[in-house]
């Protein structure tokens, strides 16, 4: 399992965890955990990372912000 990384969105702390391993810039799908639900992040035709069927209780920008943290500690 990967080593938990931490994002600060809307004045509070988040821990997850990417399960998807071996990311690359032609990876187009990412798994994360966030607090125990899992999540399936894909790349859009912009190169913005998006989530697959997200409902408003999942806090979509909470999960496009890890995308763009993803996005930017992997240099994708």
């Amino acid at each position: 399992m990967s080593l938990p990384m931490r994002i600060n969105f809307d004045e509070k702390d988040y821990t997850y965890i990417i399960i998807t391993k071996g990311i690359t810039k032609e990876t187009s799908a990412i798994q994360i955990n966030l607090d125990g639900m899992e999540y399936q992040l894909v790349c859009n035709a912009k190169g913005d990372w998006d989530v697959v069927d997200s409902t408003i209780k999942d806090h979509p920008e909470l999960l496009r912000a890890i995308g763009r943290n993803i996005k930017l500690r992997y240099r994708l």
